[in-house]
């Protein structure tokens, strides 16, 4: 089954009379329960390309379909709705709420998505437990280390069981250890939930966990 579907699309971006071709007519499936890393260096277009499919930008031309849907044709508030009911994401900078513990943080989407109390107190707790943070549920971002920090980020990410997981550079504020850390329980969670996770990164630490590498160069997919 395909999840992700990238149709003939391009991306320009125009800063005065400056155009910049970040995408020229780039297709690329992604079947449902891969673990996907998109590779090359910077400028290559990987995180246009992520943004793309995660519903944060729109194509210049071409279509893109997620979970079947093709979301280039949605307005803000639907592509919001998809991002909202099937896509997680895992950001560089971990994109904590600061003034929110562990667990509030991974409790939000739920609370967002309209989860009763006690269906959210038994996901938060599962998903604290998958990441093994159960004992700093109560601790904020200032309070743990970065790689803790992203583990409960990925915990966010997977609370509304999403179809697909979208991840931005997610060890390169890391050190090896944590980053090593971080891979095995995303590769793990692949396994154990199917759910499919696509990485933008230049990160040997990431890449080499991939099952599928799409590497990219001035806007094209260039080999895989």
């Amino acid at each position: 089954m395909e999840v992700v579907k990238i149709e003939n699309v391009t991306r320009i971006y125009k800063i005065g009379a400056i155009e910049t071709q970040a995408l020229r007519g780039v297709n690329l499936t992604i079947a449902n329960g891969e673990f996907t890393a998109l590779v090359g260096p910077s400028g290559s277009g990987k995180t246009t390309l992520l943004q793309m499919i995660g519903c944060l930008d729109q194509p210049s031309s071409g279509r893109v379909f997620v979970d079947g849907k093709d979301v280039t044709s949605l307005n803000r508030n639907q592509r919001a709705d998809m991002r909202k009911g099937h896509i997680g994401f895992i950001f560089q900078f971990f994109a904590l709420i600061p003034t929110l513990t562990a667990y509030e943080n991974i409790e939000m989407p739920l609370l967002l998505n309209g989860h009763g109390a006690n269906q959210r107190r038994e996901r938060v707790m599962e998903l604290l437990k998958a990441v093994d943070l159960v004992d700093r549920a109560n601790n904020r971002p200032d309070q743990m280390s970065g790689g803790q920090q992203q583990r409960v980020a990925i915990a966010r990410a997977l609370a509304t069981n999403p179809t697909l997981i979208l991840a931005d550079e997610p060890t390169a504020n890391l050190d090896t250890a944590n980053g090593e850390g971080v891979m095995e329980i995303m590769a793990q969670l692949n396994k154990e939930t199917g759910v499919t996770f696509v990485f933008a990164t230049h990160d040997p630490r990431v890449i080499k966990y991939a099952r599928r590498v799409v590497t990219l160069r001035d806007g094209l997919i260039v080999s895989e």
